[in-house]
C-alpha cells in the first residue's frame, strides 16, 4: 500500500497487518503543513524513492490524460512507487485516481467516494474559448488565462 498527503491527514493510524510506503515529498508536505505526527510517520512508513524510468511512465501517462498540469510532482512520485510496488495508493486526490484508473494502478478512498469515470482534460481559454493541448502560460490567440477543463471526447 503506498499512501499520499491525503490520506496520512485522514487517518488516526495506519492500517494493520500492512506493509505501508510513501515518498520523501509526501513526508516533506506533512511537516510544510504543520502535521504534528510526522515523527510517527517517518517511524511506521517505509519511505522511498521511486525510480527515474517509472516516474517518466507515469508522466507520459499524465500527459495523455491531461492529468499532468493538475498533478504535483508528489502526486506523481507516489504513482510511480505505487506501479513499481504494484501497490495499491490510499487517496482522496482526484487527479491521483483519475490517473491510477488510466494507468490501471489500483486505489482506494480514505475520506470521500472516490472518482466514478476517467476523465481527460485540456486546457480552456477564459476569453475565447479556444481548447488547447499543449500547455501555454496564457492564450496564444487573446492572452486570457487558460483553465484546465474536462474534454469532451
Amino acid at each position: 500500500m503506498v499512501l499520499d498527503t491525503s490520506a496520512l491527514f485522514s487517518m488516526q493510524d495506519l492500517p494493520p497487518d500492512t506493509e505501508v510506503h510513501t515518498t520523501p515529498s509526501v513526508i516533506a508536505e506533512l511537516e510544510k503543513y504543520g502535521d504534528k505526527r510526522t515523527g510517527y510517520w517517518e517511524h511506521a512508513l517505509k519511505i522511498s524513492h521511486p525510480g527515474a524510468d517509472s516516474l517518466r511512465q507515469v508522466k507520459d501517462a499524465a500527459e495523455k490524460t491531461g492529468d499532468l498540469l493538475r498533478l504535483s510532482q508528489t502526486d506523481l512520485e507516489v504513482l510511480a512507487l505505487a506501479m513499481e510496488l504494484d501497490a495499491t495508493i490510499l487517496t482522496d486526490d482526484y487527479s491521483i485516481q483519475n490517473l491510477a484508473k488510466y494507468m490501471d494502478i489500483e486505489y482506494k478512498a480514505v475520506g470521500l467516494k472516490g472518482i466514478k469515470k476517467l476523465v481527460k482534460w485540456k486546457l480552456r481559454c477564459t476569453g475565447c474559448g479556444r481548447i488547447w493541448d499543449k500547455e501555454y502560460q496564457e492564450c496564444p490567440v487573446c492572452g486570457s488565462p487558460l483553465k484546465t477543463s474536462r474534454s469532451k471526447k
